[in-house]
């Protein structure tokens, strides 16, 4: 199975945590396209490539089977948000993944994040390991109900 993470990733402590989920996720048996790696480079250009980043990512989430949403915060990072939309649309499922403590209207995320994810993970404690989410979320990978047709 291969599946686009969809992250916040621009704080040196949010790229550190996407990569080492994306291990879990790998060591489980998942491939995983972690957009850091690949659709940073065209903005570190000088001048910054917009539009090349933005395609790999687009393209990512085309190629995927899945996308595992990170939407922690008050109000969930807007580029996870727009590939959690896109995805939807082109009938990939997306699985939802909540760390924060904070709550929020629906499962602790905004009505349109919640009711357009296949599932919602969220830790069973304040205090579990990356390892132990990673493991919820493959187990919700193998249980996804077969694929809606909601586009091409």
């Amino acid at each position: 199975m291969n599946v686009y993470l969809a992250a916040p990733l621009f704080t040196q402590a949010e790229r550190c945590w996407n990569r080492e989920l994306a291990t879990a996720l790998e060591k489980g048996g998942v491939r995983v396209f972690l957009p850091q790696e690949t659709a940073s480079p065209p903005l570190l250009q000088e001048p910054p490539n917009f539009y090349g980043s933005f395609s790999i990512c687009r393209d990512g989430i085309d190629t995927a089977d899945a996308v595992v949403a990170i939407l922690d915060g008050a109000d969930a990072d807007s580029g996870t948000c727009w590939e959690c939309g896109y995805a939807y649309a082109r009938g990939k499922p997306v699985i939802a993944v909540r760390t924060d403590l904070r709550a929020g209207e629906d499962m602790g995320l905004n009505l349109m994040l919640s009711r357009s994810a296949r599932a919602v993970v969220r830790p069973t404690s304040p205090d579990e390991g990356i390892g132990d989410l990673a493991a919820q979320i493959l187990e919700t990978l193998r249980t996804l109900p077969p694929k809606e047709n909601r586009g091409p």
